[in-house]
């Protein structure tokens, strides 16, 4: 069923509720909750957590129509920042009607790893170790046998070798984690093999963990922009494109300009993340090294111009080991409503819309920074904030929001000074 999105955002409340309830499939339960608002309940929340005193709350919002490998997705966002909402279904919105987004999973495994040190003879412990491969794989699958059932299971084993102020002897291990994220699964395996390890190597074991720095879980999103999409106008179009890959180019050159570039992105990734309960504290840690690996910290996107086609190009790849299981992601009602409202993706698809989002909101950044300046876009929203919190009542907001831009003066004092006269 086609879903009539326009004007969206300036409908109430009650009628954006009443147009997902006619337009999207979702279970009685689940529909319930949402007129009800339904979140995580503080008896649910003191078993997941230390010192509960309550449960906090942020908004609960959607992104429509965003367009992935050809399949039109309804994504959910948890973000306080509203401009981050806009700016996203904006982009999407451009992005789709050019065509869309190709996203690809390059492979789905997480990495572990054991440190051993006081190892005698690094060189010949990584010899033996590596020659029994087969058995420390089997091992390790033997201290998780349902993942194998689930066809997952560890992979591969590798072994390196680091000197500092202490040597160390590492032993990687890739494991396939399915739909789980696989923290607890890897360190399961990690723990049992420390003890082969250690007699293998003649060493000490330091630890055995999961590592965030997920190399072999790498996605793939790219976008390709019509430049009439842009600006009806040719010229304006071209020197818009062209300024998005500018600023691109100047997010791989400087590490300060990449750190703001890169936080932008994760504006659109982390509300995906939190919406639909994965962690977006370790998905953030290995993005980060990832913009790093050759040393110098990039942005993780990049933009392109082809002129013969007349397209603005973007692509990123990041490290995106997210799960559809596992975790508090059956506990929390407002995640099994994500999880429904983007019609139960399994881990990859999942990955690939959260990256391909990280992608539209980066664009959308980039466009308003060489365009008209990022706080031209800002300025209604930070108007409304300043509203709500100088005493505005729901009728009083938009007049004195028009006051606040009008003044091009944008304090809590001018606020409350425009709705007392109002009031007046």
């Amino acid at each position: 069923m086609k879903i009539n999105w326009s004007g969206f955002s300036k409908k109430t409340y009650p009628e954006r509720l009443e147009l997902l309830k006619d337009s999207i499939i979702l279970s009685q339960e689940l529909q319930e909750g949402l007129e009800k608002n339904e979140n995580l309940s503080v008896q649910i929340a003191d078993q997941l957590s230390e010192n509960v005193l309550g449960t906090f709350s942020l908004p609960y919002s959607i992104v429509p129509e965003v367009l992935v490998n050809g399949q039109t997705y309804t994504v959910p966002y948890v973000t306080e920042e509203p401009s981050v909402v806009a700016a996203a279904s904006f982009a999407c919105k451009v992005i789709s009607r050019a065509g869309g987004f190709t996203a690809q999973v390059h492979e789905r495994q997480m990495i572990g790893q054991v440190a051993l040190y006081q190892v005698p003879d690094r060189e010949e412990a990584r010899q033996v170790i590596l020659s029994q491969k087969e058995e420390l794989l089997k091992l390790a699958n033997q201290a998780y046998p349902s993942i194998v059932k689930r066809g997952g299971g560890a992979r591969d084993l590798r072994v390196e070798q680091f000197s500092g102020q202490t040597d160390f002897l590492v032993v990687y291990l890739h494991v396939d984690t399915q739909e789980a994220m696989g923290a607890n699964m890897l360190n399961t395996m990690l723990e049992a093999l420390k003890p082969r390890l250690e007699n293998l190597s003649q060493g000490q074991s330091l630890m055995g963990i999961l590592s965030n720095y997920a190399t072999e879980s790498l996605v793939t999103a790219t976008c390709r922009i019509a430049l009439r999409y842009l600006s009806p106008q040719n010229d304006q179009a071209r020197e818009l494109a062209e300024k998005i890959v500018l600023a691109s180019h100047f997010a791989q050159a400087d590490p300060y300009r990449a750190a703001t570039h890169n936080k932008g992105i994760f504006n659109g990734i982390d509300a995906l993340l939190i919406a639909t309960g994965n962690d977006w504290r370790a998905i953030e840690a290995g993005a980060h090294a990832y913009a790093s690996r050759d040393g110098l910290y990039r942005g993780l996107s990049l933009w392109t111009l082809d002129s013969e086609k007349e397209e603005l190009i973007g692509e990123m790849t990041l490290p995106m080991p997210v799960a559809t299981k596992g975790g508090s992601i059956g506990l929390n009602p407002r995640v099994v409503l994500s999880h429904e409202l983007l019609g139960h993706p399994s881990a990859k698809e999942l990955a690939s819309i959260i990256v391909s989002m990280g992608l539209a909101q980066n664009f959308a950044a980039l466009k308003a920074l060489v365009g008209a300046g990022i706080q031209q876009g800002h300025m209604k929203l930070q108007a409304k904030s300043l509203a709500l919190l100088a005493g505005a009542k729901e009728a009083e907001v938009p007049k004195l929001v028009e006051g606040l831009i009008a003044e091009k003066t944008f304090n809590l004092e001018k606020a409350k000074s425009i709705l007392e006269i109002l009031r007046s």
